[in-house]
């Protein structure tokens, strides 16, 4: 039976995720209503389109309101769940998203990556080390198409693997079968408002398991070791530190996996594909949860050793008069950005910084910065803080550039780099003050330098 026939829905956020669910919906006979706060203009022909489709549109200021008559209520994942009117629906009506659709109507297993950073790259090398493996195998989550126009069609034996973001798990009551917590570092409380909230919502890719499931966490971090104590099923480490037992970890340099069985050697630090010390949790992160979905040592090693990244994360654009640049516009949060300075030990660099202000502190970003930036050039509304974190680390460091957007802060980099250095757009805060998403960011200052090659 058709549980969506003749329901009424109400689908709120007309962004690009939502659309395969309307559509899905549509299909399935539900009657929908579509949810916007922006207007009509700023929804544009995707209003229309809908209307033509015969979904109604309630656009602008009002657009939580009467949700309370509907049979459900599809949330976008990035909205507020602390809103009244948000808070009204529940225990009155379903509130759902198109991930928790994914999870109800797949027969395939779910492998599930969550964190604070990392999670996109560690998504994908999952992905490849099981397609290296020769096992075909679906991406998706908060990265590239949704699934929920595919999910039904996909067979069981076809592992579907799914980054997924504190917003997408906060109102989740399942859990995949194989879980993984990369870290845990403060972030989004503009949404989530306090540090508990947000761990709390990140604990849902595991606390639904089952005894027979699986879930890896990073040992290293405090955070993510505490959660381990909570998971249901099978428990696996990684770590640069220590030499867990189950898991992998770094034994000088070479990556080896260790269970009650023995040891296994997986490859030498130096021969994987990416560069940064974070990136090597990510590589062992990934070649857990893809051991764990039946990748085979040889497909963990091939794309381990092959893969070059994603964009928009420690992505090089080009060497212009000797000088690198990088593109980890990804690095929304001081912690990420921290990460991104570290991965060019020995080199001198010219980062780019500054944004949306999510209400993290930049304390320790700063200290960083103070310790290995040649150059600070500051942009956005949190330029302001940043600098006055800076000054409070390192009274005497003067090397901080204030410019009106990222078209100066490449003039400014271009003009502090000599020969060898590397200039560095990694930003510690979220782009909503100047672009739509980190993705236009990151294109705008690969434009830019693509410009200075010609």
């Amino acid at each position: 039976m058709n549980k969506w026939a003749g329901k009424h829905v109400a689908v709120v956020g007309l962004g690009i995720s939502n659309m395969p669910l309307i559509e899905y919906l549509l299909r399935q006979g539900a009657v929908v209503s579509g949810r916007d706060r922006k207007n009509e203009v700023e929804v544009g022909e995707r209003a229309q389109t809908l209307r033509q489709l015969g979904v109604s549109c309630r656009l602008g200021p009002e657009y939580l309101c009467d949700l309370d008559q509907y049979d459900a209520v599809f949330l976008t994942p990035g909205i507020p769940k602390h809103l009244p009117e948000i808070q009204q629906l529940i225990g009155k009506v379903p509130i759902l998203s198109e991930i928790a659709l994914v999870f109800a109507l797949a027969q395939a297993p779910i492998y599930g990556i969550t964190g604070s950073s990392g999670k996109t790259t560690t998504t994908t090398l999952v992905g490849e080390m099981l397609k290296a493996s020769g096992i075909k195998c679906h991406v998706g989550g908060n990265i590239g198409v949704p699934l929920i126009g595919e999910v039904e069609h996909i067979p069981a034996n076809e592992p579907i693997v799914l980054e997924l973001s504190s917003f997408q798990l906060e109102l989740m009551d399942q859990s995949p079968h194989g879980a993984l917590v990369t870290n845990v570092s403060e972030n989004h409380l503009d949404v989530h408002l306090t540090m508990d909230s947000y761990i709390r919502a990140k604990k849902q890719i595991f606390l639904h398991q089952k005894p027979d499931d699986t879930a890896v966490f990073n040992y290293d971090d405090p955070i993510t070791r505490q959660m381990a104590q909570e998971a249901k099923g099978q428990v696996y480490f990684f770590s640069r530190k220590a030499a867990v037992n189950p898991g992998i970890y770094l034994d000088e340099d070479q990556i080896v996996f260790q269970d009650g069985a023995g040891i296994v050697p997986l490859i030498a630090k130096q021969d994987i594909g990416l560069i940064g010390e974070h990136n090597v949790e990510n590589v062992m992160a990934a070649a857990l949860l893809a051991h764990c979905a039946g990748a085979s040592w040889q497909g963990i090693r091939r794309a381990a050793a092959e893969f070059r990244g994603v964009k928009h994360r420690l992505e090089h654009i080009a060497t212009v008069k000797q000088v690198d640049f990088y593109n980890d516009s990804i690095a929304t949060s001081p912690a990420r950005a921290i990460a991104g300075i570290n991965s060019f030990a020995g080199r001198q660099l010219i980062l780019i910084a500054g944004g949306y202000d999510k209400r993290l502190s930049f304390t320790e970003f700063a200290k960083v910065v103070a310790e290995k930036v040649k150059a600070l050039v500051l942009l956005g509304q949190t330029a302001d803080q940043i600098a006055n974190a800076v000054a409070e680390a390192s009274p005497a460091y003067n090397q901080i550039y204030r410019v009106r957007d990222l078209e100066e802060a490449v003039a400014a980099a271009c003009r502090l780099a000599a020969a060898g250095d590397v200039v560095l757009l990694s930003p510690a805060c979220a782009s909503f003050d100047m672009y739509p998403n980190f993705e236009a960011r990151g294109e705008h200052f690969r434009r830019l330098v693509e410009n200075l090659t010609e």
